[in-house]
């Protein structure tokens, strides 16, 4: 029976990667970043906007740019719901943005993401594909 479950699982694992064996990396990531953002809309439902506190949430913001820290990305307290006024037309309104996500996540879990950011300065960092299509099985998991 343990056996038998090893194989299913092994199966799905390979189905899973085999679906994606022809996407490039940069594929991968923008499939990931549709199921991830999908999640933070869901979890956020209903929660005004993380800097201005208006309800007219619609966009998953990131408080370490996506772009600037990709390591950064798909962590979940690094992204939260904003109006699109706060996030696209004031880059994310970082200085409310950081005060409220210091009282929704606490001191200490803000400073993991810092020293993250800090770490992957100096070391690098760029997704993988296996990395990736983890994130997208996960996701796409979730949002069911």
């Amino acid at each position: 029976m343990f056996l038998n479950l090893l194989v299913q699982i092994a199966v799905k694992i390979f189905m899973a990667s085999n679906i994606y064996k022809n996407k490039t990396t940069a594929q991968l990531i923008k499939i990931a970043v549709r199921h991830f953002h999908l999640f933070i809309r869901r979890r956020d439902h209903g929660q005004p906007c993380i800097s201005c506190g208006s309800y007219n949430t619609s966009d998953a913001s990131h408080y370490f740019s996506a772009g600037n820290h990709s390591v950064t990305r798909f962590e979940e307290d690094n992204v939260h719901l904003a109006c699109r006024k706060c996030n696209y037309f004031l880059s994310g309104n970082l200085i409310p943005y950081r005060q409220n996500l210091i009282e929704k996540i606490g001191q200490e879990r803000f400073d993991q993401l810092e020293l993250l950011v800090n770490i992957s300065k100096k070391t690098g960092f760029k997704w993988d594909r296996f990395s990736l299509i983890d994130i997208i099985n996960k996701y796409k998991a979730l949002n069911k």
